[in-house]
C-alpha cells in the first residue's frame, strides 16, 4: 500500500508537469521511424487505463502497443470466468472505438494490441473477439508469443486473422532465430514477425549483430513490429541493461529503418532495473530520448 501511494504521489506530480506542457503535441516519431512503447513497460506503476495514459504522456510517447487487461477492465469486464464470457458476447465494439477516440484525443495512437486471448486454450470465439476489438482500437496487429513447435496454432490464428485483415505478430524470446518464424510466415500472409531484438542477441550462438541486421533487411515486409531492449549477448551474461550499455545494435537498427524507410514501429520494452529515485515513465522517456538523439 505504501509503495502504491508513493507511485500515486509521483504520478500526480509528473501529471502536473504534463499539464504545464499540454500545449506541446506528443511526438515520438523521429527521422520517419515511429517509436512506441508496450504498456507492459509501466507494470511497476498503476495499471488502470487513466493512469497509463498519463504515464505514456509523461514519457513523451504518441504511439503504443496496448495490453488487453487495462482496456477490458476499463470497459467493465467482470472477475468471474462465466461472467467474462457473457460480457465478451454482449459488449459492443463501439465501446472499444470509444477507447480509441479517448486515447487519440490525448495524442496517442494504438498500432498493436496484446490481449490474453491468443493462446492455444482460447476458443475460436475468443480469438475472433481479440481480432475485432483490436480492429476497433485502430491496431494494425495483435501480438502473441512465438511457439515454434505448434504449427496448428499459428495456422488457426492466421486463418482467423485473415477474416479481419489483422496481422498476428509472433514475439520471440530466446528461441528466436533466423528460422523460427518460417512455418508461421509460410502458412498465411497475416502471420508476421514481432521481432524482439534484445532477446535475439541474448540467445547467442548463430544470433549475431550481423545476422540480426541481415534478417531485418531480408524480412522487413513481414515484420509488423520490433521490440527494443538492450541486452548483453549470451557470452557476456545476457543481462538487460540501460540503453547504450548492452550488445543490442540499437543505433544500427534504427538507422537501417530510417535510411531504408522501412515502415516498422519500434516498441520500447522496459526491462532493465529502474534506478533509485526514478520510475518506469521516466525511464521510458530516457529510452525515447536516446532514440531521438540517434535519429535526429
Amino acid at each position: 500500500m505504501i509503495r502504491l501511494l508513493i507511485f500515486s504521489i509521483l504520478a500526480l506530480l509528473q501529471y502536473a508537469t504534463v499539464l504545464g506542457q499540454s500545449k506541446e503535441k506528443l511526438n515520438s516519431k523521429f527521422g520517419g521511424v515511429q517509436i512506441g512503447v508496450i504498456t507492459y513497460s509501466y507494470r511497476s506503476m498503476p495499471q488502470d487505463l487513466e493512469s497509463l495514459i498519463q504515464q505514456i504522456k509523461m514519457s513523451g510517447i504518441n504511439a503504443i502497443e496496448l495490453m488487453g487487461d487495462p482496456v477490458e477492465l476499463y470497459l467493465g469486464r467482470p472477475k468471474d470466468a462465466e461472467e467474462i464470457k457473457k460480457w465478451r458476447e454482449s459488449i459492443s465494439m463501439n465501446e472499444f472505438k470509444k477507447v480509441r477516440k479517448k486515447l487519440k484525443k490525448e495524442g496517442i495512437e494504438i498500432y498493436a494490441y496484446k490481449p490474453n486471448l491468443l493462446n492455444k486454450n482460447n476458443t475460436d470465439k475468443e480469438v475472433e473477439f481479440a481480432m475485432k476489438s483490436a480492429k476497433a482500437l485502430g491496431a494494425k496487429s495483435v501480438t502473441t508469443e512465438l511457439r515454434i513447435n505448434d504449427a496448428d496454432h499459428s495456422e488457426r490464428l492466421g486463418r482467423i486473422a485473415s477474416k479481419y485483415k489483422m496481422l498476428v505478430g509472433y514475439h520471440n524470446h530466446l528461441q528466436g532465430n533466423d528460422l523460427a518464424w518460417n512455418t508461421a510466415l509460410g502458412q498465411n500472409e497475416y502471420n508476421s514477425v514481432n521481432l524482439d531484438c534484445g532477446h535475439y542477441i541474448a540467445a547467442g550462438g548463430n544470433n549475431t549483430v550481423e545476422s540480426l541486421l541481415t534478417y531485418i533487411k531480408g524480412n522487413h515486409t513481414r515484420i509488423s513490429t520490433i521490440h527494443m531492449k538492450d541486452r548483453k549477448n549470451k557470452v557476456n551474461g545476457a543481462d538487460n541493461l540501460k540503453w547504450g550499455n548492452g550488445d543490442t545494435p540499437i543505433k544500427e537498427i534504427l538507422l537501417l529503418l530510417k535510411n531504408e524507410k522501412y515502415n516498422i514501429p519500434v516498441t520500447i520494452e522496459l526491462e532493465y532495473k529502474i534506478p533509485e529515485g526514478s520510475n518506469a515513465a521516466q525511464e521510458v522517456k530516457v529510452c525515447r530520448d536516446y532514440v531521438k538523439q540517434i535519429l535526429q
